[in-house]
């Protein structure tokens, strides 16, 4: 074993080195060996699969799954039938309204007027009736002495002045009309004097 050492290290003779490598080359081989060894099969990692199954779970644990029966949505009518009311239905007749005061305002009247007395002979005259009674003072005008196309056309005039201001248009007798405002009364006794006068100033 020594001389062995000794050759290896190349301290011994060349002859004796030459017999160390062919007793060398007899030894058998550690990796020769080591090779016919029956090598046990490795196993092979089973290739993992790409898909993974992947189970909902809600952010809120105290919340319900979502996946589950899907029920209907109940209409709004129906909602409001089933609803149980909770609160008094306040209704117009329910309200307490407190009633306006009505203010009645008298109207004042201008009793006993005296009425202006008109005898027109044109067309002209009939300024004088408009302006009297826009002052609020009764006319009458006496049209039996005028024609009948001057008598046409004043009754028209007449006509449309009480309509237009607000008025009342009478007739006293054959041609002769009493034009009244608003809110002015002749009296019955004043009605009589102007008839006994025959309407005429």
């Amino acid at each position: 074993m020594w001389r062995k050492a000794m050759v290896y290290l190349g301290l011994g003779d060349d002859a004796e080195y030459d017999d160390y490598h062919a007793g060398y080359d007899d030894e058998p081989d550690r990796s020769t060996a080591r090779d016919r060894q029956p090598q046990q099969p490795q196993r092979q990692p089973q290739p993992q699969s790409n898909v993974s199954t992947v189970t909902p779970v809600s952010a809120y644990p105290d919340e319900p799954s979502a996946i589950g029966a899907v029920r209907p949505i109940a209409r709004t009518n129906d909602l409001r039938e089933s609803a149980p009311v909770t609160g008094q239905t306040v209704t117009p007749s329910s309200m307490s309204t407190r009633p306006r005061p009505q203010v009645v305002r008298p109207i004042a009247v201008t009793p006993n007027a005296k009425p202006h007395l008109v005898v027109p002979a044109s067309f002209n005259q009939a300024q004088e009736v408009a302006d009297k009674f826009k002052n609020t003072q009764p006319v009458v005008m006496n049209l039996q002495s005028a024609d009948r196309e001057l008598s046409r056309r004043l009754i028209d005039f007449a006509s449309g002045l009480c309509y237009g201001l607000g008025g009342q248009m009478e007739r006293l007798d054959n041609q002769v009309y009493l034009l009244t405002p608003t809110n002015v009364e002749v009296s019955q006794e004043e009605r009589r004097r102007l008839h006994e006068r025959g309407y005429d100033t």
